[in-house]
């Protein structure tokens, strides 16, 4: 037995609680981690709110990040003992995921934890941070150079937004942070915020084209914040999207791509490739600025979860939530 959060689906409803887990919940894996370390996204508020059909079988421990310890292995490529994440491939909506003291998983899922970094620190960036990278690493081989020109981040008080402006700003770019939160100017900035402005700027529809302003942009916002992003690009300017914060749709013309052949970079982090993910990681080892993640994330205990999911979906949390899943 083991402590998590569990979501189950019957008669009753739809619940997510705090309980006493049996292993055999565990569906089946080739390694067996001792989770010291998750965190709260927002696709994990989803899926524990039942806000989204997130969940697709039950029952299910949400959490799509972990890090923790191998504790048994079938696996030839780990061994008792090592240390390792996860992001995404599913985990948390298909297959039991962090948000507990234990996991059974697949051991091609699993990342090595990169030697300067905590488990604690890994959790602090996280898929979030993780996506950030994703995002940083296609405008970088879009040819998009500091000097370039501004960098637009939209959702700059969530967790993809505030790593991918702490990273941005250490790479040595200018960034231009839009967020719903304005009174959350300050924090920006002290993670590296050139400008602050203000999501109404972008969330509202707008023309096909304007006057062009960034050199790249990372959207998790969607819909018409995205569409008004890509039409305010420079020319050969290229747009991380990776999230859907405002919405699904993109009320947007194709007049950004054809006329100033602006480039659409679609990130998933649920399903990239190993070799993807440890570039990632790697990179994220070498260039986060750890001083600055204990301003960007914050610790909760795994009995606060349920209650904090819903506060997450409204926006009122800000940066990343770190969960310690011992407590």
């Amino acid at each position: 037995m083991f402590k998590g959060i569990l979501i189950t689906r019957d008669e009753a409803g739809y619940r997510a609680q705090l309980q006493e887990i049996d292993d055999a919940v565990l569906p089946a894996g080739d390694v067996s981690v001792r989770v010291e370390w998750s965190t709260l996204n927002y696709k994990d508020g989803l899926a524990i709110t039942g806000k989204a059909p997130v969940v697709r079988r039950f029952p299910m421990v949400p959490g799509i990040d972990l890090a923790g310890t191998v504790i048994e292995s079938s696996n030839p490529a780990w061994k008792v003992g090592d240390q390792v994440l996860l992001n995404g491939w599913g985990v948390g909506e298909t297959h039991c995921g962090g948000l507990a003291q234990m996991a059974r998983l697949q051991g091609e899922w699993l990342v090595p934890l990169p030697a300067k970094l905590t488990p604690r620190q890994a959790m602090a960036i996280g898929t979030a941070g993780y996506t950030a990278m994703l995002c940083v690493l296609a405008l970088e081989k879009h040819g998009i150079r500091p000097q370039d020109g501004e960098i637009l981040v939209t959702g700059a008080s969530g967790g993809v937004g505030s790593i991918s402006i702490a990273l941005l700003a250490r790479l040595g770019y200018q960034v231009v942070a839009s967020t719903g939160r304005v009174a959350e100017a300050a924090y920006l900035q002290s993670i590296g915020a050139t400008t602050v402005i203000d999501r109404e700027e972008l969330s509202a529809p707008g023309k096909p084209i304007g006057k062009e302003r960034w050199a790249g942009v990372i959207d998790s916002v969607g819909s018409h914040t995205l569409a008004n992003a890509c039409a305010t690009t420079r020319y050969r300017g290229a747009v991380a999207a990776c999230g859907l914060a405002q919405g699904m749709d993109f009320p947007a013309t194709v007049a950004p791509f054809i006329l100033r052949g602006v480039t659409l970079y679609g990130i998933d982090s649920v399903m990239a490739p190993l070799a993807v993910r440890q570039e990632a990681w790697e990179r994220l080892a070498r260039d986060i600025d750890i001083t600055r993640l204990d301003a960007i994330s914050h610790e909760i205990a795994l009995s606060e979860v349920v209650a904090l999911a819903p506060q997450l979906l409204e926006g009122k949390v800000r940066g990343r939530v770190v969960v310690d899943v011992n407590r």
